[in-house]
């Protein structure tokens, strides 16, 4: 099913909208309706989407931003500003355990929307009738995670970039210890932890990789069968795709995983090592064919060709 995508903040969640009339093209500004009224985005791009991860479509877009969108956008967000400075003051004065991390206007202006994080569950009720009072709007209070709270804040990564979630990350996918152990990453929860306190999301983008480098290449402790006789795999390097191995009389060794593992070799008689064989492309190469090599017979002696060239000289009068 053919569906406009349209994010609401610059790396946010993309809402679908079903295609109606009017085309839109990447990166234009629209105005589109949401759960919270309308709201101003700007269109993600076309996309065919599956309709069961469309869901129930009951909002639409409604039009192109125009300069009044605009000049009531920027508007919203001054007042927005103001709003969080009197809600930090009346946070405050309640003593609740909370942090205000911001607030945003709908396009109308009739409501506002406060995000916060806190440790636990806080009873704010009497903060809402009490910004309701000041602010004379609609008010709402999310509670956001800690990654949620790290998107919004911004940082740097240990990588030394800017973290995933507030550049370019809209939406998060579990991660596991699991996906730790199967990377052979160290458990440090200091160098597997993010800004925001939880696994790094970072680690899911090579998991899928390293699963099937491990599904590749045989497991710690089977017993192989290698030239050099039959040996014992204590370790597996997926990175170099490599296997270090043990033997009785040669010790331990690191030899490469795509290596032929069954069978035996030629071994040769003065060091002892795999004899390679010539490969079949590269035989015709080092020994040339019949037809390439003249014979004797068909090829004429220079005694033969002088005395043909004194028949055929012509004699002088």
């Amino acid at each position: 099913m053919e569906m406009v995508g349209v994010a609401f903040q610059a790396v946010g969640k993309v809402f679908y909208y079903p295609v109606g009339p009017v085309r839109y093209q990447a990166g234009e500004a629209v105005v589109a309706e949401t759960a919270r009224g309308l709201e101003l985005g700007r269109v993600v791009g076309v996309l065919d989407v599956p309709l069961e991860a469309a869901g129930e479509i009951k909002a639409s877009i409604h039009r192109r931003v125009t300069r009044d969108d605009l000049t009531l956008h920027f508007r919203n967000r001054l007042r927005a500003a103001e709003a969080l400075r009197v809600a930090r003051d009346r946070v405050a004065h309640h003593g609740l355990p909370m942090k205000l991390l911001g607030s945003e206007y709908t396009l109308d202006g009739n409501r506002i929307i406060f995000y916060f994080s806190a440790e636990g569950r806080v009873d704010f009720r009497e903060l809402v009738r009490d910004l309701a009072s000041h602010l004379r709007r609609r008010i709402e209070l999310h509670q956001v995670g800690a990654r949620d709270r790290a998107k919004s804040s911004g940082g740097i990564g240990p990588c030394g970039r800017e973290c995933c979630c507030s550049s370019w990350l809209r939406e998060f996918s579990p991660v596991s210890i699991k996906m730790t152990k199967e990377q052979g990453l160290s458990l440090n929860p200091t160098k597997i932890s993010g800004s925001c306190g939880r696994l790094m999301c970072c680690l899911r983008y090579e998991y899928e990789t390293y699963r099937q480098l491990r599904r590749e290449m045989p497991p710690i402790g089977a017993t192989l069968r290698l030239p050099e006789g039959n040996v014992r795999v204590v370790a597996q390097h997926l990175a170099r795709y490599t296997l270090t191995v043990t033997h009785e009389q040669l010790g331990t060794f690191e030899v490469p995983a795509g290596r032929s593992l069954v069978g035996e070799a030629e071994l040769c008689p003065s060091c002892h090592s795999p004899v390679c064989a010539v490969e079949p492309e590269l035989e015709d190469l080092l020994e040339p064919s019949e037809e390439s090599t003249p014979s004797q017979e068909s090829t004429p002696s220079r005694e033969a060709s002088v005395e043909g060239a004194r028949k055929k000289r012509p004699r002088r009068r």
